[in-house]
């Protein structure tokens, strides 16, 4: 895995090459615009400078050698100076080489010889023509050394750049190394939200995830602690009684004591049984024990296939169960269909368990007001629940008072967890007499 502080140094030092690089270019550029006008303007002056007797008709050749004027003719071997007359008879010739053109284009000018591009400018000094030449080579030479004098120091800067970067960088990821040591050094138990200690913008928010991430992890571990310490208090006074009643069956005498005997043992085992798939059941409704399918559900096709499987339970107890005919025949909300299934089935259990014979338990779906909610009513017209006691039938294994034995105390647990991960709200109200039960879905 890549360094942050590596990858950081190296962009900062390939960025601050290519600056000091562009910046050599640009300085060369200006340098030799300045070194052609500098080298132009004494190539002029060189030109104004030459004696006077050059523009005496009769003048002889090479009279320069040793006499006036020749100091200056012979002070830059790079410069080529040719004389000649009128007539195209040559004066002076400082250089054999290059060979120059013979014809002189007064002003200045390029040519190309065997020796390189030269700088040409030539004048007229009273008959005679004066031409002076100079290599490219010079200027450009002698740009590139301003250029290199103007970077030279950044590039000796550049180490301790680097050095200053690596510096800043790795000081300004040390809050991010204190906080992988910190987790680090934790162990699994340890689920407290990090030291809150100032810290830099970028890393700020990773900190608070980190946090909020504890904060969750903390909770469904706790929520789970619970739900195991629930179970095993649950369980235990089912399990003491099929013990006893084992004991029973084995130490019944006659017949009928040991009928008696199995009747209530098998009786165990059934709200044992039932008592574990409720817990079973309430531990996949969990938050993020499983991830839901969120698809369209027809609220009323499931309301119809409880209400068909619950219907023989309800003849057993000689309670009129039925679903509204009134309510829509469609009511589509997003969710999972066994869930559902799951929920309604508890409402209608709980009615069925603690209303008395000859009741009665209607079941409708509906549209709410404006049509931007589905509701899933459950009413009956038994004893209902106390409303000082409404707030807590949805906590896991409360039971009212005065509720039927055989009860796990889970059911409306379930609903409330499953209403909870549908987005649903569940709410209890008088039904004058009973209780009905509205659950509000947003609808699809």
């Amino acid at each position: 895995m890549r360094s942050i502080q590596r990858t950081l140094l190296w962009w900062l030092a390939a960025g601050l090459m290519a600056g000091i690089a562009i910046a050599t270019v640009l300085i060369y550029g200006q340098a030799r615009q300045e070194a052609n006008a500098l080298f132009d303007y004494q190539m002029k002056q060189v030109a104004a400078a030459l004696p006077s007797q050059f523009a005496d008709p009769v003048a002889p050749p090479f009279l320069m050698e040793g006499g006036p004027g020749a100091d200056l003719l012979h002070a830059d071997e790079d410069v080529v100076i040719h004389i000649w007359d009128g007539s195209g008879r040559s004066l002076y010739l400082s250089h054999a080489h290059p060979a120059l053109p013979a014809r002189a284009e007064l002003g200045f000018s390029n040519v190309t010889t065997g020796e390189g591009e030269w700088r040409l400018y030539s004048m007229q000094l009273g008959p005679a023509v004066v031409q002076i030449a100079q290599p490219m080579s010079a200027r450009r030479t002698l740009a590139a050394r301003m250029a290199l004098r103007t970077v030279a120091p950044l590039l000796l800067l550049l180490p301790l750049l680097a050095w200053l970067v690596w510096m800043a960088v790795g000081r300004g990821l040390r809050p991010l190394r204190e906080i992988a040591t910190e987790v680090r050094a934790r162990d699994a138990n340890a689920l407290t939200p990090l030291a809150v200690r100032p810290m830099p913008d970028e890393i700020a928010p990773l900190s608070d995830a980190l946090n909020q991430l504890l904060g969750r992890l903390s909770h469904a571990i706790d929520t789970q602690r619970a739900f195991v310490a629930d179970a095993a208090h649950a369980l235990r006074t089912p399990l003491t009684a099929l013990q006893l009643q084992a004991q029973l069956v084995e130490r019944a005498e006659d017949p009928q004591a040991r009928r008696q005997a199995v009747s209530n043992l098998r009786q165990g085992l059934e709200r044992l049984t039932h008592l574990v798939a409720q817990l079973l059941t309430l531990a996949r409704q969990e938050p993020g024990a499983v991830t839901l399918p969120q698809e369209p559900v027809d609220l009323h096709e499931v309301a119809s296939t409880v209400v068909a499987d619950m219907a023989q339970a309800a003849l057993d107890r000689e309670i009129d169960l039925g679903l509204d005919a009134d309510s829509v025949p469609v009511a589509s909300v997003h969710g999972d269909a066994d869930a559902l299934r799951i929920l309604l089935t508890n409402l209608i259990d709980n009615a069925l368990a603690y209303i008395p014979r000859g009741s009665r338990v209607d079941v409708q779906v509906r549209q709410a007001t404006g049509g931007r909610a589905v509701q899933l009513v459950v009413s009956d017209n038994g004893p209902g629940i106390p409303a000082a006691e409404r707030g807590r039938v949805f906590d896991r294994f409360y039971r009212l008072p005065d509720a039927p034995t055989g009860g796990s105390g889970l059911g409306l647990a379930i609903v409330a967890e499953i209403a909870q991960s549908h987005g649903a709200r569940v709410s209890l109200e008088d039904a004058g007499p009973g209780l009905r039960v509205r659950v509000t879905f947003p609808s699809a």
